[in-house]
């Protein structure tokens, strides 16, 4: 689906991360395509954003926590694209705890809320869905941690994870969902002040790509990852494609 494409109704766009600069660059560029905007966010603070003449972007914010996905049930049955952008940066530590939120933030809460969507999306189809309704997206911002250092390895740990489960999960959940990997450089943010990216301009190009149609989209000032993650993700297709099953042998 493209952000653009025609429909009777604007698209219901529900971002996570989105007190962050990433999410709310995200939350500006789907506001200028007409979409309904669910900002989804860990902290109280109200988002106050405006577009460029100034004037406020109505949004609905929901306020959530990692570990409490299931509550999001409901409110998912409504979304037509869930982007996953969450998460944290605990740079060089390497504590137990370190490991835990990592691990838990970056990785396995995402992965929770892919499970999510994807069974409010088979229950919204169940339920006979307006075939006028886009079919549901899952955006998952893994980001260019996958394949390239990060000087964070519990960053590069936890985002390798969530790559690689999104990789096993597209065999089972491509039927149903249309999944777009988020593979982004260097972008400023409170968890990388010096990035070297406006948020507002990867927000763009990362729209376009979907305005195009590609399920890898890819934003980074490195030639590197535009030759490196493709034959990853490829090769873990291929390698999860014979090795897995959709069912666990009795």
């Amino acid at each position: 689906m493209a952000p653009t494409a025609p429909r009777s109704q604007p698209p219901t766009v529900a971002i996570t991360g989105a007190s962050g600069s990433l999410g709310q660059a995200l939350l500006r560029q789907w506001h200028r395509r007409g979409a309904r905007l669910i900002a989804l966010s860990s902290g109280p603070a109200r988002l106050d954003l405006r577009d460029s003449a100034g004037r406020p972007i109505p949004l609905q914010q929901v306020l959530w926590q990692v570990g409490e996905e299931q509550k999001l049930g409901p409110l998912l049955q409504e979304v037509d694209v869930l982007v996953l952008n969450h998460g944290i940066n605990v740079h060089g530590c390497r504590s137990e705890q370190a490991v835990a939120s990592s691990l838990e933030v970056n990785a396995l809460s995402s992965w929770r809320l892919l499970e999510l969507f994807a069974t409010a999306a088979a229950e919204r189809g169940r339920g006979g869905a307006s075939r006028e309704r886009p079919r549901p997206e899952v955006w998952v911002n893994t980001s260019e941690a996958e394949v390239q250092p990060a000087l964070s390895p519990l960053y590069e740990i936890s985002k390798r994870l969530m790559g690689q489960l999104l990789s096993l999960r597209s065999l089972e959940l491509g039927d149903k969902l249309r999944l777009r990997r988020l593979v982004l450089g260097p972008f400023r943010s409170a968890l990388n002040p010096i990035g070297v990216m406006p948020p507002d301009l990867v927000a763009a190009l990362v729209l376009r790509q979907a305005e195009l149609n590609w399920g890898l989209i890819i934003v980074t000032p490195n030639p590197l990852t535009y030759v490196t993650m493709p034959l990853s993700a490829l090769g873990r297709w291929l390698y999860f494609r014979a090795f897995s099953r959709p069912q666990a042998s009795p």
